[in-house]
């Protein structure tokens, strides 16, 4: 500020408006964030896929033993799209947290395709019936590898 003298405190001019975040805060709440937005892709795939290609007849998709009863109806395509969904999830989820991260942002991505990962072998234990080659897929290629192109693509080593 300008004094009676006409001197400018030059540190004044330059003084950041906020105070910026605190790294580990910030990182923890872009993981929250990547994990909130890979949710969402995940769910809004899940429903529009659902409503292009329903279930097989008497399917309810909220049960889970009506699931195994009838996941031998399920063609190739249906089953194509929760994978397509996991992998999206956490390819959308682990890009935000790796953007909005304030370091080790592979750490970050990874962390989020872990917790989807784990949320994969859940629902493989809960629908043990499922075709094997869903199962590897799905936890092989769509959680940790589909993390990890989202760190590459939110700027990789940066």
């Amino acid at each position: 500020m300008a004094g009676r003298t006409g001197y400018v405190d030059r540190h004044y001019l330059h003084r950041p408006k906020h105070k910026p975040m605190n790294p580990i805060l910030r990182n923890i709440l872009a993981v929250l964030a990547g994990l909130v937005v890979g949710g969402i892709v995940n769910m809004g795939l899940i429903m529009v896929g659902g409503a292009i290609m329903p279930p097989p007849p008497g399917v309810d998709v909220n049960d889970i033993a009506s699931i195994n009863a009838h996941i031998g109806e399920y063609s190739v395509a249906q089953m194509l799209v929760p994978l397509l969904a996991h992998a999206l999830g956490a390819l959308a989820g682990a890009f935000v947290a790796a953007r909005l991260g304030a370091s080790r942002h592979l750490m970050l991505a990874l962390i989020v395709g872990a917790v989807n990962l784990v949320g994969g072998i859940m629902a493989v234990r809960m629908i043990p019936n499922s075709p094997m080659w869903f199962n590897v897929l799905d936890l092989g290629l769509a959680y940790l590898p589909m993390a990890w192109l989202g760190w590459n693509l939110a700027g990789g080593r940066r």
